[in-house]
């Protein structure tokens, strides 16, 4: 009789189309960024316990770390299709009850447990969103017992072998826009075996609960973090409106000349938040009036649909003037690429329209052109080696290549001219925005 296959199991096929999958989620982001990557554990096995911002994208965005195997669970309900089952089944993803789904569908879980248990005895890491549920905010949910139960259950299962979970940050330079910024943070593993060890004289659910409380204490350390209360919007708004002057103070105090990109701001934005949290304490009134500018700027520039990356902007006039002579430089091939890139375009277009939750739309957008743009590029070239010279053909093949790409960074180039317009001629909101900065800094 042939040995029933694991999930975990090698699998030919998906190992192949690994390579692809993992290259067109790099290409889904302008600037994606792995940190921290030596801190995961070579000596056991591993619960990578992430942030959940993203829907689909985030596990993906995790699958791309590294070359390693992973599996990873999802809402149990999107199993109702067989067919649908089996494709997540291939894509190493197992159902998992939630509370939502009623108790008696919770209590199946103890399948799912078991199997996961399997997993980490075979030493694939096992990747479970402790959320439950995703939320667009740089924020967190309260963590469900899950990951915890797999944790202490495949612990006792493997008493010689160290199990870690490994807190994962997700950082998304935007939650709605393909091709925005992405940075991942591994954070610091718990080593389970040691944390039990340590409160072996506590009750198993009070050790649930401070093991609990230490993994979101250290998500929460992995991320860009707001607490999610009545100042949440507020406070992103002058994250957003004094970036630029806290990188400035940032290099002058630390002499951090390194200090760049995505890290940078992850640097700045989190300082940020912890002086207004401090303000908060020690300036209860400075901190009243500060917030009350951020309520009332994110209020005016939201409804000139202002980005806010126009407010962080350091040069904001020659970064215009740069962005108007590139676009006007580069509109025939912008034409010609939109042109080629339509089907993909209109295809995006109907499906996000049938998602009321707009974090599912990048998601969205990411399978289609991981489907369709080979197809078409394949069809493009057939009719170009039939109808044209094979050089003439390979160069217009090449030049559409990238298309879906320089689509999407001409829309975010004319996005962000206009916004960079509207910013500049409303005097009233950067008169705002002069303010907060004066109040954080003086």
């Amino acid at each position: 009789m042939a040995k029933q296959r694991k999930i975990q199991d090698y699998d030919w096929l998906y190992s192949f189309l690994r390579h692809y999958v993992d290259a067109m989620v790099k290409l889904s982001y302008r600037d994606i960024r792995f940190e921290g990557r030596d801190r995961i554990p070579k000596d056991g096995a591993i619960i990578y316990a992430p942030n959940h911002t993203g829907t689909l994208m985030d596990a993906m965005v995790l699958l791309a770390m590294d070359r390693s195997p992973k599996v990873f669970v999802a809402r149990a309900d999107i199993f109702k299709n067989p067919k649908i089952a089996k494709i997540l089944t291939f894509l190493k993803i197992m159902p998992i009850m939630r509370m939502r789904d009623g108790i008696d569908e919770v209590k199946r879980n103890n399948e799912t447990i078991e199997r996961a248990v399997d997993v980490l005895r075979d030493r694939i890491p096992f990747c479970i969103f402790p959320e439950g549920m995703h939320q667009t905010k740089f924020s967190t949910l309260p963590l469900s017992k899950g990951i915890f139960r797999i944790a202490f259950q495949a612990q006792e299962l493997m008493p010689d072998t160290p199990l870690y979970i490994v807190p994962v940050g997700i950082r998304y330079g935007n939650f709605f826009r393909f091709r925005s910024t992405v940075r991942v943070q591994i954070g610091e593993p718990i080593d389970v075996r040691k944390f039990i060890a340590a409160r072996s004289d506590m009750h198993s659910q009070e050790q649930m609960n401070d093991i609990r409380q230490l993994l979101e204490e250290r998500m929460r350390e992995s991320i860009f973090y707001i607490p999610n209360d009545e100042d949440y919007e507020a406070t992103y708004e002058i994250c957003g409106a004094v970036v630029s002057q806290q990188l400035k103070l940032i290099r002058e105090r630390r002499k951090a000349m390194k200090l760049r990109g995505l890290n940078a701001y992850f640097t700045a934005n989190n300082l940020t938040v912890k002086q207004v949290q401090d303000m908060k304490q020690s300036d209860p009134e400075r901190a009243k009036r500060l917030l009350d500018l951020g309520r009332e700027a994110i209020a005016m520039r939201t409804s000139e649909n202002i980005s806010l990356k126009s407010v962080a902007m350091r040069r904001p006039i020659l970064s215009r003037i740069l962005k108007s002579l590139i676009f006007i430089v580069c509109l025939p091939y912008i034409l010609l690429t939109t042109l080629f890139n339509l089907p993909s375009i209109l295809v995006c277009k109907f499906l996000t329209g049938k998602f009321k939750d707009s974090a599912f739309h990048n998601s969205v957008r990411y399978l289609v052109n991981l489907v369709m743009w080979p197809i078409l590029m394949i069809l493009y070239a057939i009719i170009a080696y039939i109808a044209l010279p094979w050089l003439t053909a390979l160069i217009l093949t090449l030049l559409i290549l990238p298309s879906p790409i320089i689509v999407d960074e001409s829309y975010r180039l004319v996005r962000l001219m206009v916004s960079d317009t509207k910013l500049w001629r409303n005097k009233i909101l950067r008169q705002k925005y002069a303010q907060i900065r004066d109040l954080m800094f003086k």
